[in-house]
């Protein structure tokens, strides 16, 4: 296979392609090719139709490239080229995730200048795998002259941090949590 330059004026989309793209993936992946560059060619056949990488043209336009890089698939027949259109979107949506393996390597690249959002997650994926941290969107309920906060934590963060307050309540012979925050916070202050 060789990689090729081709005009995106030449290119000429699937009419047939049932895969849709709205804007804002139309801007994410144009947000990964400017930052990542152009890594993933357009297929296409003999006569410049597109058999895969509709977004990525796209967003090639909305980036202003007058060129993209695409291989072309001359050995397909045009029932094969039909059938790998949905074949190539549909396939890649059977894929699953390592959870575990999913955010050791988020927590990583969390710790460089990556914005994990242009990764394709949005901020509740991020939280769903337990990457960010948010604060309730409720009211703050008082207890006894106290605020409720509620915050959302990765389950091993939670369990540490009850770990944490179970030896200070120890430490101090508290009766429990509340008593513990509450001695916590008088000692910030």
């Amino acid at each position: 296979m060789k990689i090729e330059t081709v005009k995106t004026d030449k290119l000429i989309p699937y009419a047939k392609n049932s895969r849709t793209h709205d804007d804002a993936q139309v801007a994410q992946i144009a947000g990964s090719i400017r930052e990542f560059g152009f890594n993933n060619p357009i297929l296409i056949g003999d006569n410049d139709d597109i058999i895969a990488g509709h977004g990525r043209l796209e967003a090639a336009r909305k980036l202003g490239l007058k060129e993209v890089p695409c291989i072309r698939l001359g050995h397909m027949t045009e029932t094969q080229k039909r059938a790998f259109v949905i074949a190539d979107n549909r396939i890649a949506l059977n894929a699953g995730w390592d959870e575990e393996m999913l955010k050791i390597e988020l927590a990583d690249l969390k710790e460089t200048e990556i914005d994990l959002e242009m990764l394709g997650f949005s901020m509740e994926d991020l939280e769903n795998v337990g990457m960010q941290e948010s604060i309730s969107e409720s009211e703050p309920e008082d207890l006894n002259g106290m605020k409720q906060l509620v915050l959302v934590y990765e389950m091993e963060v939670y369990k540490n941090l009850i770990k944490d307050l179970n030896k200070y309540c120890e430490k101090y012979d508290l009766p429990d949590h509340a008593e513990a925050v509450k001695r916590l916070l008088k000692e910030a202050r």
